[in-house]
């Protein structure tokens, strides 16, 4: 069936963009010492990536406007997988900050380029699919982590892991682009003004609507992110546990955000995304309450499991919700939301950093679980067909 193709190569490509990105995680340390670069200078550069990324995906949303989701996913995968073997081959600070701000921007690309594809097969579908798109984002980072270092652990030098990485998404993107959906690009009516130079701002406005819907995605990833940078770090110093026990709260969290991802869907066609949210949004401030009170690691451990049941499938309804807003514009609505998320993702990290300077990690976490609430207090006017 040709639909059930084509949801299956795009699971394909978030998948490769999991696969892709994990494996340069799995490599920084090395990279770092390859190119002299300080820990400081690294964080800098994440900056840079992260900053580029939020640019690529601007630009990514404007241009599936114009040619549609499949010729802009195709084009970013073969750019990612291409841009990939940059970081392996700098050898100075100043070239490791070149190859991240290409792989950075292109990054940005796919990821509104998958989603807006995405969401075009479940409009073809009919019914919430999105979330496990999301899981096999999640199952190609678990991929990566086993394959890259399977290859540290191995000695294999850098430039050949990260270029056979590269290899395989490039082949991988060719198999896959022949089974996604055609070109789906709406037309301007002409009542929209499209013929004029600022039609885009009337036919894509920042209305309150996509306000709504970018704030929930930045709180939620926002909470994501915190989950990423502490969960570890809770553990080692709240609860003295070991390095090796440390890493089971993430682990958790992850694993939780996996198999959650992949059932989410039924779900949310059975309740409806605002229900879905409103409830899972709720259950992830209490997964991350737990933790913070949390009298053993065990208890905490769990926790950081439920909170990772809480989060899995709240962001991809924001995500559903804003490509599906106006057809015509559906790349710069998605772009606006990931954009605005993915700023919370970055940023939340930074945020918990910062406050424990004045009070205890575990206090500081209510930020995060005031975001949860939030997000399920608002989720029933974000997510509904209108919003004036």
């Amino acid at each position: 069936m040709p639909l059930a193709r084509a949801r299956s190569s795009t699971f394909a490509f978030f998948a490769l963009n999991g696969f892709t990105l994990g494996m340069w995680v799995v490599h920084i340390p090395e990279i770092r010492d390859r190119t002299g670069t300080s820990t400081v200078m690294l964080g800098y550069l994440l900056l840079l990536l992260g900053g580029t990324a939020f640019a690529g995906m601007q630009v990514g949303g404007r241009l599936i406007d114009h040619v549609g989701s499949r010729v802009v996913l195709v084009v970013g995968g073969l750019g990612l997988s291409i841009a990939l073997i940059g970081p392996a081959m700098a050898t100075s600070t100043a070239g490791l900050a070149v190859a991240l701000g290409v792989f950075g921007a292109i990054n940005g690309v796919i990821d509104v380029a998958q989603n807006a594809h995405a969401i075009e097969v479940e409009r073809a579908y009919g019914r919430p699919i999105l979330s496990a798109f999301h899981a096999f984002f999640s199952l190609g980072g678990l991929l990566s982590a086993i394959i890259g270092g399977s290859l540290l652990a191995l000695g294999t030098d850098i430039r050949l892991s990260l270029g056979l990485a590269g290899a395989l998404g490039i082949i991988i993107t060719l198999t896959a682009r022949r089974a996604l959906l055609a070109p789906a690009v709406v037309p301007l009516d002409a009542s929209t003004g499209g013929g004029d130079g600022d039609s885009g701002r009337r036919r894509a406005p920042w209305s309150s609507r996509v306000v709504v819907l970018a704030l929930l995605a930045f709180a939620l990833l926002l909470s994501e992110g915190v989950a990423y940078d502490w969960s570890t770090v809770h553990l080692h110093d709240s609860l003295d546990a070991s390095t090796t026990t440390a890493a089971l709260a993430f682990g958790a969290f992850s694993v939780t955000m996996t198999l959650v991802r992949l059932v989410a869907d039924r779900i949310v066609a059975r309740i409806g995304a605002a229900a879905y949210v409103q409830r899972a949004a709720i259950v992830g401030a209490a997964g991350l309450l737990g933790a913070a009170l949390a009298p053993t690691q065990v208890i905490a451990i769990v926790a950081w499991g439920v909170f990772g049941v809480g989060l899995a499938g709240c962001v991809p309804q924001f995500f559903s919700a804003a490509g599906n807003i106006d057809p015509a514009a559906a790349g710069t609505y998605l772009a606006r939301v990931t954009g605005v998320g993915y700023l919370g993702l970055l940023a939340g990290p930074a945020i918990i950093g910062i406050l424990t300077h004045w009070v205890p990690l575990t206090t500081a976490f209510a930020v995060p679980i005031i975001g949860c609430l939030i997000a399920g207090l608002l989720a029933p006017s974000a997510l509904r067909k209108q919003l004036v």
